[in-house]
């Protein structure tokens, strides 16, 4: 039998992925910090839309860039949240932020064309530009610095053979919130090179620090140049319905449904409906668990001030930092050591690139007690 594609069979998979396999098998009662996955269930009133949705006779094919109603509705999201003027012509929907993060990759990218992508910063990234046959090149987010991009950085490695400066706002895995001002420099920058500026804004309405505000990009450019990904999977708690969706200028966006086509066909109609009532109904829900995190948070970081242990608060999203250096062993090697010995599992900072070396990464998504409990066993190993 042929052996499979090269660029297939040489994809790596998340260590995320290795220490939640690793703790599945330990089973009993690890404390599991390693998987951005909501602790919340999806809202009643959406479940019940859903299932009203299927009753109604919902099962069929959609459009492949989604159902016109629920891009009407998602113009008045972004308008109101993001502060995006957007036409529905503008507004593709797909199966998760995931697929609209590869299908814009996949509609802008030839053979040999540079990502410019932030380290510390969301995995998969890399493998999917690579897999298009890109080439990911990193640019430091620096804890001192907020883990907020610097531009001097970032022309230090633009070439002409960059064509997306790749950016995350609120951001995984640090939780910095971008300021609009930096947000106005990034937007100046890509136009200065002539750069699409691809946004993941996913996190958009997970701010959680008092005075500090979602800024999007896509207001600050006049060019057209930057395209906007966003989800439902972790604002409404929704992870397993796969509905995000991408906007962008309408020639790009009827490309990234001309790709839908062979890519998933369409997104499902069933979840759609779902988002739709996510966007229709009490807001209540989110409020609350947007509360939680919030806590947690601030938990957290007292219990790693209190164990000696430098953590990096979290502006946004819901995952904090950990300075894991101290251990003097590889990041991976700190994780399996906590998993196998102490029954808490977090995520490796070397997932995230070069920058992350000598980070953890936690998840907010388990309850205050489980966080406050898996820190003191984090710094025990630590300072053992």
């Amino acid at each position: 039998m042929k052996a499979p594609a090269g660029k297939a069979a040489a994809l790596r998979r998340s260590e995320i992925r290795v220490l939640f396999d690793a703790a599945d098998r330990i089973g009993g009662d690890v404390i599991r910090l390693e998987v951005g996955e909501p602790s919340f269930t999806t809202p009643a009133h959406v479940i019940d839309a859903a299932a009203r949705a299927a009753h109604d006779g919902h099962t069929g094919y959609g459009p492949n860039g989604g159902l016109a109603s629920l891009r009407e509705l998602l113009a008045g999201k972004l308008r109101r949240v993001n502060g995006i003027e957007a036409s529905i012509d503008e507004i593709v929907v797909t199966p998760g932020g995931m697929n609209a993060l590869y299908s814009v990759y996949l509609a802008l990218l030839q053979p040999g064309d540079e990502v410019l992508l932030p380290t510390p910063g969301f995995p998969n990234m890399d493998e999917t530009v690579t897999l298009l046959g890109g080439r990911p090149v990193f640019y430091p987010l620096a804890a001192e610095a907020g883990f907020l991009p610097e531009i001097e950085a970032l022309e230090a490695r633009v070439t002409e053979r960059t064509k997306i400066l790749f950016v995350n706002t609120p951001a995984n895995p640090t939780g910095a919130v971008y300021p609009a001002s930096l947000m106005g420099d990034l937007v100046d920058f890509a136009a200065r090179h002539d750069l699409w500026l691809l946004c993941d804004e996913v996190y958009d309405e997970m701010v959680l620090s008092d005075g500090c505000v979602h800024t999007a990009a896509a207001p600050l450019d006049p060019d057209g140049r930057v395209i906007t990904v966003c989800s439902f999977s972790k604002v409404y708690a929704m992870t397993g319905w796969r509905v995000g969706y991408a906007v962008a200028p309408v020639a790009t966006a009827d490309l990234l449904r001309k790709l839908q086509e062979p890519l998933v066909s369409c997104p499902s109609t069933i979840s759609q409906k779902a988002a739709e009532a996510a966007l229709t109904g009490p807001r209540a829900p989110y409020e609350q668990m947007l509360a939680a995190y919030r806590r947690r948070r601030d938990v957290a970081f007292d219990v790693a001030a209190s164990t000696g242990v430098r953590a990096v608060p979290s502006d946004g999203t819901l995952y904090m930092m950990l300075d894991v250096s101290a251990a003097g062993v590889d990041d991976l090697d700190f994780a399996l050591e906590l998993l196998n010995s102490h029954s808490v599992s977090v995520a490796p900072g070397s997932v995230f690139g070069p920058a992350g070396r000598g980070w953890a990464r936690i998840s907010l998504a388990a309850e205050e007690e489980a966080i406050a409990e898996g820190l003191r066993r984090l710094a025990k190993t630590l300072h053992e």
